[in-house]
């Protein structure tokens, strides 16, 4: 997982509420295993749609509640694959919240009006020790719980997490190991 300081660039916008995971990744797409290759089919059915444009930009701005439906870790695979760092919304979908930050994707909630501010900016900045987004004209602070924050800031997913404590296991499993195999008297 790549780490996270600051990520700046131009936004895409797709304000709209109650964005579900079946939308951002069809079921039909939902059969493969590796994590990579999902960007081609984000939106599928809407990418059909005339005047449909999303670009593949870092940011994407979005309105309420962004990954709300099924818990499938694809939807926030393909958002990744497709290039976006990060997705501003006004709320999102518990478990969406929790998959996109364990694979470095940064959800970032603010007010209505703030991610209305930023689509109409078109470009922004979120610093992630700051906990700020800034764009023209404003910017506005984010709450991110801090075991979060330290596994984005340095780039630790759950693997990384558990890494941490090599020594600690090692020892561990050293002071569990015996000579052959382990009896019970009957």
């Amino acid at each position: 997982m790549k780490a996270i300081e600051t990520i700046t660039g131009p936004v895409s916008v797709l304000m709209r509420d109650d964005i579900d995971t079946d939308q951002i990744m069809p079921k039909q797409f939902l059969k493969r295993v590796e994590r990579t290759g999902f960007g081609e089919f984000l939106f599928y059915d809407w990418a059909k749609e005339p005047g449909w444009e999303l670009p593949r930009r870092p940011i994407l701005v979005s309105g309420a509640n962004f990954g709300c439906g099924s818990s499938r870790e694809h939807a926030p695979w393909g958002l990744e694959d497709y290039g976006f760092q990060a997705i501003i919304a006004q709320s999102f979908a518990d478990i969406f919240y929790s998959n996109c930050t364990k694979i470095g994707l940064l959800p970032v909630a603010l007010s209505a009006a703030d991610c209305q501010a930023i689509a109409d900016a078109g470009h922004a900045q979120i610093d992630l020790d700051a906990q700020e987004v800034r764009w023209a004209g404003g910017s506005a602070r984010f709450e991110i719980d801090p075991e979060i924050k330290h596994r984005l800031r340095h780039g630790l997913d759950d693997i990384g997490m558990t890494l941490q404590q090599e020594q600690a296991i090692t020892t561990y499993e050293a002071s569990r190991e015996r000579p052959g195999p382990v009896t019970t008297a009957l």
